[in-house]
């Protein structure tokens, strides 16, 4: 085994995962949401945390922009 190694020379090529990679966050969502979301995910057969990253994400592809009011 060598001491060293010359890691950039060893797997030039770039990680086709990367943009796939998922980052675990904690935030409050409602519990009527989260509700919504596991029937959502028992009738789909698709975990509930899934169909809320696929939804977001679906929000970021199609740049959709929040319509708030206060009333």
């Amino acid at each position: 085994m060598r001491e060293e190694y010359d890691i950039k020379n060893l797997n030039p090529r770039k990680n086709p995962y990367a943009e796939k990679l998922k980052q675990q966050i904690t935030i409050n969502v409602n519990t009527s949401t989260v509700a919504y979301f596991k029937e959502m995910a028992e009738s789909s057969g698709i975990p509930y945390q899934t169909l809320i990253n696929m939804y977001l994400a679906d929000c970021v592809a199609n740049k959709r922009k929040l319509n708030i009011s206060w009333q």
